[in-house]
């Protein structure tokens, strides 16, 4: 027995609509979920004011953020917030007479990818107040792009509520046998242009660094369509 033609027909158009909508509909709701939102690091605070979702009132969230700093630079500009205003920034600590400056050879890596994006930049802020002499050099060693790769430099009053309060980090100046030596968390931290955590990697690790790679552009991504939601 012969088929009818027009079944033929739908059955045909049945088969080659199945793509269109696999990739029309069931694509975009996996596309939701492919750049999850990082979280973000700190304490954070309920606020008293409130925002509006679909005319139900939300209480506002008051998150961590990085204080405001003024540093000098390998080229004894002032660096601040304002300097860095609406960019992603990873930062990492260091100091000049560490034996291993394996997060600063990874930043060197790293920053040179990012060469052609204004958007986002790299700091390298020293531990050791003494680099202040000598970071001009030590940024040269490493090939540092001016306005890409910052290395920071300043009086343990200012650095260390920065590094401590600031980005959640640990830091422990050592005098043990008449030699001075640093003690510091070993890590590379993401600050979103909003001046919140919303990363903190082992910098010795690669799967860890890895995922740095990933999560810096998830907030690239998260950026960009803030803004063209205009928030």
């Amino acid at each position: 027995m012969k088929r009818n033609p027009i079944k033929k027909v739908i059955i045909l158009v049945s088969i080659l609509a199945i793509p269109g909508f696999l990739f029309f509909y069931l694509l975009p709701h996996f596309a939701k979920n492919r750049y999850k939102s990082l979280p973000i690091f700190g304490e954070k605070v309920v606020a008293t004011t409130f925002h509006s979702v679909k005319g139900k009132k939300i209480p506002d969230t008051i998150y961590h953020q990085v204080p405001d700093f003024k540093l000098i630079n390998q080229h004894q500009d002032t660096v601040s917030w304002k300097s860095l205003e609406n960019k992603i920034v990873v930062l990492n600590l260091f100091y000049s007479g560490a034996g291993s400056q394996q997060a600063n050879k990874y930043i060197k890596q790293l920053s040179d990818g990012y060469e052609q994006k204004p958007l986002v930049k790299f700091l390298s802020l020293s531990v050791d107040p003494g680099d202040t002499v000598q970071i001009k050099d030590f940024a040269a060693h490493f090939k540092a792009k001016e306005g890409k790769w910052d290395f920071l430099a300043g009086d343990t009053a200012q650095t260390y509520p920065l590094i401590r309060k600031g980005l959640l980090l640990d830091i422990v100046a050592n005098d043990a046998n008449g030699k001075r030596s640093f003690i510091f968390s070993n890590k590379i931290v993401l600050v979103d242009n909003l001046h919140r955590i919303r990363g903190i990697y082992d910098a010795d690790d690669a799967g860890a660094n890895a995922k740095l790679e990933d999560e810096i552009k998830v907030l690239i991504a998260e950026y960009l369509r803030n803004i063209k939601d205009g928030r």
